[in-house]
């Protein structure tokens, strides 16, 4: 297990109570799981992702993570319509293990309310959360 210092977490990212994260990338806004969920997750070895099309609340569960140790919900850390998924994840899903950020993403939405972004976790804010759990 990473101590919290060796954790990936990217300055430009949001990052959500369940450990999801949601970014701008090319005008698309991608949302995955952070470092700290793949790490304590450990080997994923599934990855169930929502149809495209679908529409989401805040909140609402959009997919699950299924590892050698447990399977997780993944739940929308922002309102919108499913714009796109991580084809890759269905053959590769270790790919969350390797890079949770830029391979490693899930799903694409075009968010209901773009404002949302800003209740969301800044790096520092999330870091703070993290060593509370501990």
């Amino acid at each position: 297990m990473k101590e919290i210092g060796e954790l990936t977490l990217p300055d430009n990212l949001r990052y959500a109570k369940d450990h999801e994260w949601a970014g701008e990338e090319g005008g698309k806004t991608r949302i995955g799981i952070s470092d700290y969920a793949q790490n304590q997750l450990g080997d994923i070895v599934f990855v169930e992702l929502p149809q495209v099309g679908a529409s989401l609340s805040q909140g609402e569960q959009f997919g699950t993570v299924e590892s050698v140790k447990a399977v997780a919900e993944l739940y929308m850390p922002l309102a919108g319509r499913i714009s796109g998924v991580n084809k890759k994840l269905e053959e590769s899903p270790e790919i969350v293990n390797k890079d949770p950020y830029k391979e490693g993403w899930m799903i694409e939405v075009d968010l209901t309310d773009p404002s949302q972004l800003e209740t969301l976790m800044t790096k520092k804010t999330y870091v703070e959360m993290l060593k509370g759990l501990k």
